[in-house]
């Protein structure tokens, strides 16, 4: 931990990338061709994500997504201030999301870091009757410091135990696997089409950390 020249130290920070891929929306068309013809060969293939590696398809949106994602880690590891040398595995899967699916609370045990691109996003519907603290097709992370927000005051800039971010085709998140987070319902009759992945780092003594 650093501490500044006033003795202030910035503990336990949690650090989430969220930015536009380049070139999406023609990537984008070819990743979802792709997608939907997989899934009708495989029935479960949201659900059967340890089954698969999509990361290991030779299709060229894929090579290009997997491109995205690697150049997006590195970012994030330079700007997190790791100094040794990491390298990692890409374990990738496609979450195909039709109307009323969602992803209950949970994270990724067994991997560094994780996240999402979004192919679609289908515009939701609006009801009269809809609860105003309903954000359909959203996604939400969770602070991983139980009842951290107990204590917060007014001015508190980490007063929300609950991020929320409404995706965006082309969108590419990026976070530490140990936090919880969950999909919101699908409202549309359009499915919306996404690519996980888990960040899992391949051993090595450089990576120890002295205690």
């Amino acid at each position: 931990m650093i501490q500044d020249e006033d003795g202030f130290t910035q503990l336990w920070p949690t650090l989430f990338l969220q930015r536009q891929m380049p070139s999406a929306d023609i990537a984008n068309q070819a990743l979802l061709q792709f997608l939907m013809a997989q899934d009708e060969l495989q029935a479960q293939m949201t659900t059967d994500y340890r089954q698969q590696n999509l990361f290991e398809q030779t299709h060229p949106a894929i090579q290009w997504l997997h491109q995205c994602i690697n150049k997006t880690i590195a970012d994030y590891l330079s700007k997190s201030g790791v100094s040794v040398s990491i390298q990692w595995q890409l374990q990738g899967w496609a979450n195909i999301n039709r109307k009323g699916d969602y992803h209950s609370l949970h994270n990724h045990p067994h991997s560094y870091l994780s996240g999402t691109y979004y192919v679609t996003m289908p515009e939701q519907p609006v009801s009269d009757r809809q609860r105003d603290d309903i954000s359909p097709g959203d996604i939400s992370f969770f602070d991983p410091r139980p009842q951290a927000n107990m204590s917060a005051i007014a001015g508190d800039p980490q007063i929300d135990p609950e991020h929320r971010v409404t995706p965006a085709p082309g969108m590419l998140l990026l976070w530490p696997s140990f936090v919880h987070h969950a999909v919101h319902p699908n409202f549309s009759e359009q499915p919306r089409v996404s690519v996980s992945f888990n960040v899992v780092l391949k051993r090595s003594e450089a990576l120890v950390p002295e205690q």
